[in-house]
């Protein structure tokens, strides 16, 4: 077992290890589970971004105002930050398929919901019930794949695959939402339910069932889920308020301390109760407190980076969302070809240091793309930070994902992912709201043009400083785990 903080890496291989000793190449059971989690990770993602498309015309059909219509993104949000401990308790307790099947049935309900309705109203309770889905599948299917595949070569390959899978998504979302949008906005609804149904008929049939010997035993925490719940709700819908209705205004610190009492509250329960809903001792666990952490870090800037790019291509530029979705085409593509083979990189350098390079390039990539101007070409100054944004993503992501499981009991992989998940979205929601409020900052001298490129570079900038700042600590603790494992070595010798 790694010392805490330290994750322990297998050789590299491609083969699972049978009973018998022997080398053994995936078969349906382990490809057909592969396929059933990877589709409802596509699918969360995919959908987050095609509904983002499909916001204009939502508002213009259903005559929403620009206040009501943000919420059909931010429900979504909502919902999935709000749930995200909870569903993954969830799957420790009552078991993981169980809770995966039951996320991907709300999400397909939602989405159904939400393509066929006429309210705005009705819309935005889809999107925040499509969330909740989100928040149950998500950590579900990531503690599917701990939980089925063993430590090393095996498990990092998953959930390398596993993230293309994700990241593809995300990538290609713009494309598809940009041509389903083309058609009728509620295309980017209704073809998400027939996905889901493949994931759930996929998850039904291919997906091992829990072994009752696996799952958590003890009752369920009642009133930890509900004050972690409602705490986690008002913190997402705090960040997500807080750039219209202002970070000091008298609204936004009353959520705020309202969300803080609540997690106060279910910390204190959570210290005397015998069963807890989420053990405090697991948040000691530094490689898994550290992942959350680069997890923040690394969806925050890259959705950041996204909508930077996206408004200075499309509002600066004038470029139409199908153009500025094929300029970021190159992410996608570099994703799929590299993260199917994450799993051998991790096994020969190991997670830290594939963070490490992850943000490198990063940092590299926001550096380079504030060389934008109002005539920027595509070629030698856009394409360089698409690039390297393709190469970061495969490096960091799954690594960040081995090294939150990796030092986790099976029955608590569920919720290990949950944690880890909320650092994603929290992450994502914070450094967006972030940079929303720096680039809002009133920049005087030049055009409007002018103006509007500082903001873009004011918004850059921070998400240089958190990348750079990241690299310097993930660096900081590789080297200190090569020493550990070094001392450890000698000491064995």
């Amino acid at each position: 077992m790694a010392t805490s903080g330290e994750v322990q890496v297998e050789p590299a291989g491609d083969k699972k290890v049978g009973a018998d000793g022997t080398q053994k190449s995936w078969g349906l059971r382990e490809w057909g589970l592969l396929v059933s989690v990877c589709a409802a990770f596509f699918l969360d993602a995919l959908d987050n971004i095609m509904v983002g498309i499909a916001v204009p015309p939502i508002q213009a059909d259903l005559g929403m105002s620009t206040a009501a219509v943000q919420w059909v993104v931010s429900s979504y949000v909502l919902g999935f930050g709000g749930f995200l401990l909870l569903g993954g308790r969830m799957a420790d307790l009552i078991g993981r398929r169980r809770v995966f099947l039951v996320g991907v049935a709300i999400f397909a309900l939602g989405s159904l919901v939400g393509g066929v309705t006429n309210e705005g109203l009705v819309v935005i309770a889809a999107r925040f019930v499509m969330g909740i889905g989100a928040a149950f599948t998500a950590p579900a299917a990531l503690s599917i794949i701990i939980t089925n595949f063993p430590a090393g070569p095996q498990r990092n390959r998953a959930v390398g695959i596993y993230t293309a899978c994700g990241a593809v998504g995300y990538s290609t979302g713009v494309i598809v939402g940009g041509a389903l949008t083309e058609i009728n906005w509620r295309w980017t609804f209704l073809l998400p339910v027939v996905v889901a149904i493949a994931a759930l008929v996929g998850g039904l049939t291919l997906v091992p069932r829990d072994n009752v010997a696996d799952r958590a035993r003890g009752s369920f925490d009642v009133a930890g889920a509900v004050t972690v719940t409602s705490g986690m709700l008002l913190l997402v819908y705090a960040i997500v308020e807080a750039p219209n209705a202002g970070w000091l205004s008298g609204r936004t610190l009353l959520v705020f301390a309202a969300a803080v009492a609540l997690l106060v509250a279910f910390t204190v329960i959570e210290s005397r109760t015998a069963q807890p809903l989420l053990r405090l001792g697991l948040l000691r666990n530094r490689s898994l407190v550290g992942a959350s952490l680069v997890a923040a870090a690394i969806l925050g800037t890259y959705m950041s980076f996204q909508f930077i790019g996206g408004l200075y291509l499309q509002t600066l530029r004038g470029w139409s969302p199908m153009e500025m979705a094929l300029a970021f085409l190159p992410i996608g593509l570099l994703i799929a070809t590299i993260a199917p083979r994450s799993g051998k990189l991790i096994s020969r350098f190991g997670v830290q240091w594939m963070i490490v390079a992850g943000f490198v390039a990063y940092t590299a990539s926001y550096l380079l793309f504030l060389r934008i101007d109002e005539s920027s070409g595509y070629l030698w100054v856009i394409l360089p930070s698409i690039l390297l944004i393709g190469i970061a993503f495969p490096f960091s992501f799954p690594a960040a994902n081995v090294q939150a499981t990796a030092n986790v009991a099976d029955e608590e992989q569920g919720l290990a992912a949950g944690v880890l998940q909320t650092g994603y979205q929290v992450g994502a929601a914070v450094v967006l709201a972030v940079v929303t409020a720096t680039m809002a900052v009133d920049h005087t001298g030049g055009g409007e043009g002018a103006k509007t490129l500082d903001g873009y570079h004011s918004g850059l900038w921070v998400l240089v400083a958190i990348s750079a700042v990241t690299v310097v600590l993930t660096a900081i603790a590789a080297v200190r785990a090569s020493a550990r494992r070094k001392a450890s070595a000698d000491v064995s010798v």
